[in-house]
């Protein structure tokens, strides 16, 4: 009888134990996470307050995206001017291509040029949209 309250009593050690040594390694796990976590949170200069003045760094970098939207909006302001150019010709064309038909003659290149000044009519949509 004395042996097997010895076998229990060091079974509950041994299993006290194995809990207490789970219990302090996941407490040096949450502890290595959260300073892990800490460490990743601190805000990057990019993201400081608005009350902290901008360095020269963001500044440049600002003016250098601003240039670059204004000379890209030139850019598509320049390509809407020549597709306008270009689908003022083809209505033109279009309109000679269809006073030399009559009602019972249509021409493919009639329809050819309706397609071609469709499509160039959907770019020229999409420039003034931004896309």
């Amino acid at each position: 009888m004395n042996a097997l309250r010895i076998h229990l009593f060091l079974f509950e050690v041994f299993v006290t134990y194995k809990r207490l040594a789970c219990l302090v390694l996941t407490i040096v796990v949450l502890s290595f996470s959260l300073s892990a976590a800490a460490q990743n949170s601190r805000i990057p200069p990019s993201q400081l307050p608005e009350n902290q003045t901008p360095s020269q760094e963001d500044e440049a970098r600002s003016k250098l995206e601003k240039e670059m939207a204004k000379k890209a909006n030139q850019e598509r302001q320049a390509a809407l001017k020549k597709d306008t150019d270009k689908l003022l010709k083809l209505a033109t064309e279009l309109k000679e291509y269809v006073d030399k038909t009559n009602e019972n003659m249509l021409s493919m290149d009639v329809v050819k040029k309706a397609d071609e000044i469709e499509k160039l009519a959907h770019s020229v949509k999409d420039k003034m949209k931004g896309n």
